[in-house]
């Protein structure tokens, strides 16, 4: 059962989900990839919009790569307070396992006010990666 990741920041509650996607990796050719499902939530009072995301992806040997774009999934929501927006994207690694987080880049739409909010560190896993004994 995957496991839920959950961070809230001023009010923006992000939660990850990441699956293992076998019939897109190859094991054999150090291939793994993984989808994330991310639900983003306003919990606070104002209405904010998303402009900018920011990864760090790691994998098992400790390689990292840093990735900025704009928005998710070609998307700058707007969120009014009580809303969310839930998107799925995905990455592969040459590793059996790794672990991504981030911020998103957001602004208060009245204000103007720029701030980040959390994207909270989450795990790819595998069935390929190995397992520690204990001798």
């Amino acid at each position: 059962m995957a496991e839920d990741y959950t961070e809230t920041t001023q009010g923006i509650r992000v939660s990850v989900r990441s699956f293992y996607l076998a019939d897109q990796s190859e094991p054999e050719r150090s291939h793994f990839v993984w989808a994330y499902r991310v639900n983003i939530e306003n919990r606070g009072n104002r209405t904010v919009q998303l402009l900018k995301r920011s990864w760090r992806i790691t994998d098992a040997l400790g390689r990292t790569q840093q990735v900025h774009g704009e928005g998710v999934v070609g998307e700058q929501p707007v969120l009014e307070p009580g809303q969310n927006f839930e998107y799925t994207s995905g990455t592969p690694l040459s590793t059996p396992s790794g672990f991504m987080r981030g911020a998103y880049h957001m602004v208060v739409t009245a204000t103007g006010e720029a701030f980040d909010v959390a994207i909270p560190p989450f795990s790819l896993d595998s069935p390929h990666q190995p397992t520690s004994r204990v001798h």
